[in-house]
């Protein structure tokens, strides 16, 4: 915007100045001109964008006036005093204005005033010797009166008051700024008729009304022409500039020639002396070119006689390369925000050297030419523009150094240091110092504990760079989140609210927001994963043998098991992971516990050695499951075993006497039972015996369930008469939560063993790798009382 208000600005204000005229001597507050309306601006718009007057010097000759826009008088104004006999007086200054930089170029012509009168010389008389014998015409030189004005301001004519018809004053120019004012003779004199004249030359300027001066004035005789000398303006103290020269034709005192130097007002110039005897102009102190550029002095010689003349010497000072360029800074804006455009204006300044010619030949150069550059604005000014895109974060301050050197030999050079800051605009997101965030609680934890902290920087600084933390909301159809953390807003720390529990929520994830205090604010997302530790607070829970059930269920063991059969299965879970759920099971207790072992880690029930007859038939064990946590947690499993010779001798003792009436009307249902049973045998036997061949297949393809309802007739029959083969023994084994008089299954064991083809009349031998031996009468009894089962008991138990 800066760029295109200075693109765009007038031409007027640009390539032309605005230019007024005032008369010197103008009171305080005298208008010279309309300032705003010449330069197309409202006062409103002086005073919004800071319009202000700014000088090279420094002087402020002239004020702005906002209300109205008015360019008046500040204080006296003196031409003579500002620019002393100079032909033209032009105070120039700048208007400048920003938001957005822009300056006009004023030049106010300072107008002279007759305001000074014409002035002789006033220390003496001057007195004149002349011979009576002088030829008329002849011409006696005069000093000339000095007025500060000029124009038509200054002197414009000579005259002698009283007049007489003697003398007469001739006033003109040889050359440019070589004027003469000489008397003139006009009719021969004579010293007897009158010896002495007395009279004034009256010197009057051209001004309205006209001021005057006068000088009692005698005939003086100058005999050297203009003299010019040119001299160094370091030349020191005491150097000979140049010599004057008159001469007399006359002999002795009227010969000795003596020189002075007179000048405007009566006043000397310090800077120069003459010797009175050589006529040598010398310096009494080095000249200042910048101060003044040509010196103009005049010589009186005067000889003993009385008689004198005068000339004009004119010094002309030489410049030397003796001073260093300024810059003279008009308008500096810092801090600079951040997103400053390029070809924003950052500082105008103008350059001046008070030397002349290539002394006095300016250029300028900027160190740094990454993020600013200098570009000329107008005649002497120029402007520091920024080029790039400005970046706090890389860099808060740029230290710019500008100089300036002149054209001279040797080059003097002169630096204006810019310090620009950088101020902050929120354009940094805050980014967090991790991608995502694992945090760990243990479950049971207490309320509000603190699990952890998240941590985010902003870039900026300031409100700009303050983080305040948040739990985002859930977006669409995103999983809500678990409303037991919290995070504090200051710090970032994150707590669980209440406790865990490990086996409902196992880990769970909220997405946590940074935001910053900027306008508009920024903010970042994390993901924070909260995973929950397992604790050892769940017991095994044992899944067989069911304890629930009353009494516990019997394994049925073969006294004719070898070391190592597997009895039953300890099944076990815990609800807890990691070695807090490895289980180990233990035999804790044990009718033999010599007899039995439980392995450790697949809770099977072996027997450790061979059933002997001193075992009970009912052994009781206890089993101890136990986790591997700290502490460990465990759980008993209770279960027995009947050690059989063979599953038709089972005895089961009464569990318990709260029972007994129970098991003794059960007795009479299984013993009713088995007969039914046996005649449906025996019935199926015959039926057996006629598909040997058939039935044998279907015993190997797997085996098959027989209920009351469907064995076969001969097995029926043979189980009736009593002759049931031992092939056809039953297994009978009890299960899991048989509390009721229901047969859970029952299945033959022929479709577990080996195929073996024995005659009629023959069974298989288990103890003989199952040879066939002849069926025996006692072998196919049946149970009597002393060997009946319970009715819960015999609920359990399956047939093979």
């Amino acid at each position: 915007l800066c760029l295109s208000a200075f693109l765009s600005l007038p031409l007027a204000g640009r390539a032309e100045p605005i230019r007024y005229s005032v008369a010197e001597e103008a009171e305080s507050g005298s208008l010279v001109g309309k300032l705003a309306e010449d330069a197309g601006l409202t006062p409103a718009q002086l005073s919004a964008r800071r319009a202000r007057l700014v000088s090279e010097d420094g002087r402020q000759h002239f004020r702005l006036d906002g209300g109205s826009g008015r360019l008046v008088v500040a204080g006296r104004l003196d031409r003579e005093e500002l620019c002393g006999q100079a032909g033209t007086c032009m105070l120039p200054f700048e208007l400048l204005l920003a938001n957005p930089l822009q300056f006009f170029r004023v030049e106010v012509a300072l107008e002279d005033i007759n305001d000074h009168s014409p002035v002789f010389r006033k220390e003496k008389v001057i007195s004149f010797r002349i011979p009576e014998t002088s030829d008329p015409d002849s011409r006696f030189p005069l000093e000339l009166a000095q007025d500060l004005d000029i124009g038509s301001n200054s002197i414009q004519m000579y005259s002698i008051s009283p007049k007489n018809e003697y003398f007469s004053v001739s006033y003109g120019s040889r050359a440019e700024d070589d004027q003469y004012l000489e008397l003139v003779l006009e009719k021969a004199l004579d010293r007897e008729e009158q010896a002495e004249m007395d009279f004034s030359v009256i010197a009057e300027d051209g001004g309205s009304p006209p001021r005057s001066g006068n000088v009692n004035d005698n005939a003086p005789v100058f005999t050297q022409e203009r003299y010019i000398g040119k001299t160094l303006e370091n030349m020191p103290e005491g150097s000979v500039i140049l010599t004057v020269l008159a001469t007399d034709q006359d002999a002795g005192v009227n010969g000795d020639i003596s020189y002075e130097l007179i000048q405007a007002g009566g006043k000397s110039d310090s800077a120069f002396v003459i010797d009175p005897i050589t006529g040598e102009i010398k310096l009494t102190k080095p000249l200042d070119f910048e101060d003044s550029v040509r010196h103009e002095l005049r010589v009186r010689a005067t000889d003993g006689g009385g008689l004198s003349a005068i000339c004009k010497v004119l010094v002309e000072v030489v410049d030397v390369n003796d001073n260093a360029p300024e810059l003279v800074v008009s308008s500096f804006s810092s801090p600079l925000p951040e997103n400053t455009v390029p070809g924003t204006v950052v500082a105008l300044f103008s350059v001046r050297d008070r030397d002349s010619g290539a002394n006095g030949q300016i250029s300028c150069a900027l160190e740094d030419q990454l993020f600013f550059s200098l570009r000329a604005a107008y005649k002497n000014y120029y402007e520091l523009v920024t080029v790039s895109a400005l970046d706090r974060e890389e860099r808060a301050q740029h230290i710019l150094s500008v100089t300036a050197a002149d054209a001279g030999w040797p080059p003097l050079t002169s630096t204006q240091t810019f310090t620009v800051d950088i101020s902050d605009v929120n354009d940094n997101a805050p980014v967090f110092n991790q991608t995502s965030y694992t945090m760990y609680v243990r479950e049971n934890n207490v309320p509000t504990v603190f699990v952890g902290a998240v941590s985010a920087a902003d870039a900026d600084v300031g409100l700009n760079a303050k983080v305040t933390y948040s739990l985002a909301p859930v977006q669409g159809a995103e999983r809500a989140w678990c409303s037991c953390i919290s995070v504090n807003s200051e710090n970032g720390h994150v707590f669980v609210l209440r406790p865990l529990d490990y086996e409902r929520l196992r880990q769970t994830q909220v997405t946590v927001s940074a935001s910053d205090a900027g306008s508009p604010p920024l903010r970042a997302n994390v993901t924070v994963r909260l995973v929950v530790l397992d604790e050892n607070d769940n017991a095994p829970l044992v899944l067989y043998p069911g304890q629930e059930s009353s009494p516990a269920s019997s394994e049925l063991v073969p006294v004719s098991a070898e070391a190592g059969y597997l009895i039953t299965k300890v099944v076990a879970v815990d609800a807890d992971s990691g070695q807090n759920s490895w289980l180990s099971y233990h035999l804790l207790r044990a009718t033999e516990p010599g007899l039995f072992s439980v392995g450790v880690q697949s809770g099977e029930v072996r027997l450790r050695r061979p059933v002997t007859d001193r075992d009970a038939v009912k052994q009781k064990l206890v089993v101890l499951v136990r986790d591997n946590g700290k502490p460990p947690l465990s759980a008993t499993a209770a279960l027995s075993a009947l050690l059989l010779k063979d599953f038709s001798d089972v005895r089961l003792p009464h569990s318990s006497p709260a029972t007994e009436e129970q098991q003794d009307s059960l007795t009479t249902y299984l013993i009713v039972s088995l007969v039914f049973v046996s005649l449906l045998f025996l019935i199926s036997t015959v039926a057996f015996v006629a598909r040997k061949v058939c039935k044998r297949k279907e015993l190997e393809a797997g085996p098959v369930l027989y209920g009351a309802d469907n064995l076969p007739s001969s097995l029926a029959d043979a189980a009736a008469a009593g002759t049931l083969p031992r092939a056809y023994c039953y297994e009978i084994s009890l299960t899991t939560g048989s509390g009721n008089s229901e047969f859970k299954f029952l299945r033959p064991i022929l479709p577990s063993l080996p195929p073996q083809h024995c005659a009629p009349g023959q069974e298989p031998d288990e103890g003989q790798n199952f040879p066939c031996v002849p069926v025996s009468g006692e072998d196919m009894a049946p149970m009597d009382n002393a060997g009946t089962l319970s009715a819960r008991e015999f609920n359990a138990l399956s047939f093979k």
